[in-house]
């Protein structure tokens, strides 16, 4: 069936549709600097207005790309912590637009 929303895809040919936080982690740290160096996450579709990548850096850490043409988003950053940028992918992956998906109604009581 594929994503309902978005999948993670690894240079190894690892596929998650819809991950969570623990399996972006996991997707993460089995990243190495030889034969499996990025996962690129994305809406499961021809187009995809939106990206994001996580690639292993030669002297260490992790490159984070960012880039969101629907928002003319576009921020590189580096980090050590997989936890953290787990986490702050499914934060920022959250707060993207996808077609069909309920929006959020707050009602005043």
């Amino acid at each position: 069936m594929g994503a309902q929303y978005y999948g993670a895809d690894s240079e190894s040919g690892d596929r998650i549709d819809d991950p969570s936080e623990d399996a972006l982690f996991m997707l993460i740290s089995e990243l190495n600097d030889s034969d499996n160096t990025f996962v690129v996450v994305q809406p499961d579709e021809d187009d995809p207005v939106w990206f994001a990548s996580v690639a292993v850096l030669d002297e260490g850490g992790y490159e984070i790309v960012r880039r969101d043409t629907t928002r003319n988003e576009h921020e590189v950053t580096t980090a050590t912590s997989i936890n953290d940028i787990a986490r702050d992918l499914t934060i920022w992956m959250a707060a993207r637009d996808f077609p069909g998906r309920p929006t959020r109604q707050v009602s005043e009581f």
